[in-house]
């Protein structure tokens, strides 16, 4: 899937869950992404947000470093 369309996806996860305040949305989004993106689909929004994250939601993108991290760890 190209990347474009993952980062239009997890901007409206963000916004849905955005709700929830600037502390806990981006856990609720990594959480959101962790049980229902294919694998495939986490590494190359993971990837993109590494080349820069353009187009990326600031919620969006503190969740994507959640992920980032817990790949590394």
């Amino acid at each position: 899937m190209p990347p474009e369309k993952l980062v239009r996806m997890a901007n409206q996860i963000a916004t849905f869950f955005s709700a929830q305040g600037a502390d806990a949305a981006p856990a609720a989004v990594a959480t959101h992404l962790r049980q229902f993106w294919d694998p495939r689909m986490r590494r190359t929004i993971v990837a993109h947000a590494a080349a820069g994250g353009a187009g990326l939601d600031p919620v969006a993108a503190a969740a994507i470093a959640r992920l980032a991290a817990e790949e590394t760890a």
